[in-house]
């Protein structure tokens, strides 16, 4: 019984350690770090401070935990995108639209990158080196050969993250002066048109 009774509360701390992350990872990708207090998350979590810090530490504890979390769900996303990876300009068609699809999925992570790019938790200073870089330097490894040579590869891979990130996060404004965006099947059409002249550019013969 005692083996019991203890099983079922590791079992509790384990999800009420995956709602807290969840629950940070909502709040910091819509409001960022520095707008978003522990007591805000321990609230929407339905628990008291003392029991989140006791589970996962203080916010930046936490923040670490949502960005891993982010970087976990990326990683396997470029996994599977390398796995039907071929060395050609189609390849890179394919990995474009692997990511556009993530994103989409999932715009929790590039709406917590785009926190970043506004200096949100510049406190916290090596989360780029620990969940961007090992990200980024495998897509160089696996592109430096195939970008055309009048085009720095690092300007072409960061011209299509951030179009993608935008695009999802924000949206395109129509002539009508409205906002849309991945949503709309016409705009999605036209946004993928676009991404495919940019890599038909960056990664085609002569650029």
């Amino acid at each position: 019984m005692a083996m019991a009774g203890s099983s079922r509360m590791r079992r509790s701390r384990t999800e009420m350690r995956e709602g807290i992350v969840e629950t940070a990872t909502r709040l910091f990708s819509s409001l960022g770090y520095d707008a978003t207090p522990l007591h805000m998350i321990a609230d929407a979590a339905g628990l008291d401070v003392g029991t989140v810090t006791d589970l996962l530490g203080d916010k930046r504890d936490i923040y670490l935990q949502v960005m891993e979390r982010a970087y976990l769900l990326l990683k396997a996303s470029q996994d599977e995108g390398f796995a039907r990876f071929t060395r050609d300009q189609a390849g890179v068609r394919l990995l474009v639209e692997h990511h556009l699809s993530f994103c989409m999925e999932h715009p929790e992570v590039p709406e917590l990158w785009m926190h970043r790019w506004l200096s949100d938790a510049a406190d916290v200073t090596e989360v780029e080196i620990r969940y961007l870089k090992p990200i980024l330097d495998r897509v160089v490894d696996e592109l430096q050969d195939l970008v055309a040579p009048n085009v720095d590869l690092g300007d072409a891979l960061w011209t299509l993250i951030w179009c993608i990130r935008g695009f999802v996060v924000g949206g395109i404004l129509t002539p009508g002066g409205e906002i849309t965006g991945p949503r709309d099947p016409e705009a999605l059409r036209q946004f993928r048109t676009h991404l495919n002249l940019l890599v038909d550019r960056m990664f085609g013969p002569g650029g």
